[in-house]
């Protein structure tokens, strides 16, 4: 047998074309094993989570009777926990990633391997927006039991629950490799992505607020994420939902064409 086989296999470069789909594959199933190893923290904490801020909203503060926009509050309410959560989490995954290989001293292996910037932003970040959709999936179905839900608009609710885990992947990216320490990455947490969060509609109708502060919100990506989710699920929206598609659409290309360029330049991840 010939020293460059193996069982009769030749041994040697592999030819990879124009994406290296094996690589990028790979890339993806590292991603989501890892939050899987830890599924109670993953999945279940943000469920159990989300259950406690529908009963506090919706029952310890007053609000099992009130309503919104001539729905019962705990109905307009559920949506947004849903997309909440599911954001956050898309966040958690993709910052912690990068941040933990870069304290541990391994983002080489990441690093190394014959990926492209485009397959590293690719992979990191589907693996981001698959534990996003995969919470928000598990929270919807707990929630369920409480809320009565029917999808109103089906193509609405994939596209912006698709799309707003895909955000977060890329700021938790973006967040991840300016980090240089869990400290910083906390400071990204408390003050960028929980405020925006907090105020984005989740737990109220900005129809409510004044005049200046409704025209504040639509300054805040989060608000149509959150509206465009709460439209495809019950069919209440207090923007339009066309504006809301491509608004998401352009800060995504903006936020991966960022990411993209983050890997190729090598900023904050090599010596």
């Amino acid at each position: 047998m010939d020293a460059h086989s193996i069982f009769g296999r030749q041994r040697g470069p592999r030819a990879m074309g124009a994406v290296n789909w094996r690589g990028l594959w790979t890339l993806y199933l590292k991603e989501v094993r890892r939050f899987l190893n830890v599924f109670t923290q993953t999945l279940v904490a943000p469920m159990v989570t989300t259950l406690l801020f529908l009963a506090i909203f919706a029952l310890a503060l007053g609000g099992a009777g009130r309503e919104v926009a001539g729905m019962p509050y705990i109905q307009f309410l559920a949506p947004g926990l849903i997309m909440m959560t599911m954001m956050q989490n898309a966040f958690a995954n993709t910052s912690s990633s990068i941040v933990i290989a870069k304290v541990q001293g391994n983002i080489v292996d990441v690093l190394m391997p014959p990926l492209s910037a485009g397959e590293l932003t690719l992979g990191i970040a589907a693996g981001g927006v698959t534990r996003g959709l995969m919470v928000g999936c598990v929270a919807g179905v707990a929630m369920s039991v409480f809320v009565p839900m029917r999808i109103y608009d089906p193509l609405s609710l994939i596209y912006f629950a698709v799309n707003g885990a895909l955000m977060l992947s890329l700021l938790g990216l973006i967040g991840g490799i300016w980090a240089e320490k869990f400290d910083q990455m906390a400071a990204v947490t408390n003050f960028i992505i929980t405020p925006l969060s907090f105020l984005s509609g989740t737990f109220y109708s900005i129809e409510r607020l004044p005049a200046d502060w409704q025209f504040i919100a639509h300054f805040n990506p989060f608000f149509y994420l959150i509206d465009g989710f709460r439209y495809g699920l019950i069919g209440r929206a207090d923007g339009s939902p066309l504006v809301g598609y491509a608004v998401v659409l352009g800060i995504n290309i903006a936020l991966g064409a960022l990411v993209h360029r983050m890997f190729a330049t090598g900023y904050r991840l090599k010596a």
